[in-house]
């Protein structure tokens, strides 16, 4: 047997993928970990509607009943957003146990990405990555979203990495691993909240086109995935010094607390939207529609790119 023996993959999202039209992979963690209900489930209906308004299928990941499914949608996915953080967080090193145990889970990027590339979906849109934590010298608390970048083939679009984490070892772990970074529109790497880090993407390209041409070209050779940076429309963004003040703030919470490894980044992120008073929730859900947007339009560039092959 082999993972393809446990997909389950939803009618519409099989449909499209039999017939070479595009498909968007969403990762759960965002809907079980990311935000509260009922928001989380509003979120995840309005981002799959921003994708068909693009031409493309939604296609969003989770582990339920023993199976991948591939494609949530209707009750399950109601029950993914009701179960919320009470639902495992399915990172590699679950997935046996989980499969075993038949528990809900949301994908992390890096089981999304596996789990789309098993079902042939090599476009996927998450809100950041995850990366290197701060303090990772001593704790080594490093995100497997990294390592699964460099060796499976497709396309994260995000606005950067969260801003909770060390952006510049994150980029270079993620050098270190081979994975281009691409800014969609932007030389500066995006800070999740803020549209800028101060530090430089890889290579920059203005046309999701050129991007499409790129991940066909990293999927013919097996080079492994890409990251796309989008960064959060300016509207949305918050103000960088004052999401770091918060961020400090929150990080100091969760030392006081003795929070670490997976349960950090749902501590945080939760911890950040007190301190801003919801702002920062309203930021995230814009930034991952945003990220929706160019996904679909890179998928549907794809579609094109294959069809002509």
């Amino acid at each position: 047997m082999s993972a393809k023996d446990y997909l389950t993959i939803g009618p519409e999202a099989a449909a499209a993928l039999a017939e070479g039209r595009p498909v968007v992979a969403l990762e759960s963690t965002i809907i079980t970990h990311g935000m509260p209900y009922p928001q989380n489930l509003e979120m995840a209906q309005s981002v799959e509607a921003v994708i068909r308004a693009e031409g493309a299928i939604p296609a969003t990941i989770a582990v339920m009943d023993g199976r991948f499914h591939v494609g949530v949608s209707g009750n399950d996915l109601e029950r993914l957003a009701l179960e919320g953080g009470k639902a495992a967080k399915a990172s590699r090193r679950d997935i046996s146990a989980l499969l075993v145990q038949k528990r809900i889970a949301g994908t992390t990027v890096a089981t999304t990405m596996q789990i789309a590339a098993e079902a042939g979906i090599h476009v996927f849109a998450t809100g950041g990555i995850g990366g290197v934590h701060r303090g990772a010298e001593e704790t080594f608390d490093i995100s497997a979203d990294l390592e699964e970048l460099g060796r499976t083939p497709v396309a994260v679009v995000c606005a950067g990495a969260k801003s909770i984490l060390d952006i510049g070892k994150t980029l270079e772990v993620l050098e270190t691993n081979g994975v281009p970074v691409i800014g969609y529109g932007t030389e500066d790497f995006p800070a999740f909240w803020a549209r800028q880090s101060g530090h430089k993407v890889d290579h920059r390209f203005d046309d999701v086109a050129d991007i499409a041409r790129v991940l066909a070209l990293q999927i013919e050779l097996e080079l492994g995935g890409i990251l796309v940076a989008n960064p959060i429309p300016e509207a949305d963004a918050l103000d960088p010094a004052a999401i770091e003040a918060r961020i400090a703030e929150a990080i100091g919470h969760a030392e006081a607390e003795g929070v670490s490894r997976k349960d950090l980044t749902p501590f945080l992120l939760k911890r950040i939207f007190e301190l801003t008073e919801g702002r920062s929730l309203k930021a995230n859900i814009a930034l991952v529609e945003n990220n929706a947007r160019v996904a679909a339009r890179l998928a549907v560039a794809l579609a094109r790119q294959t069809a002509a092959a």
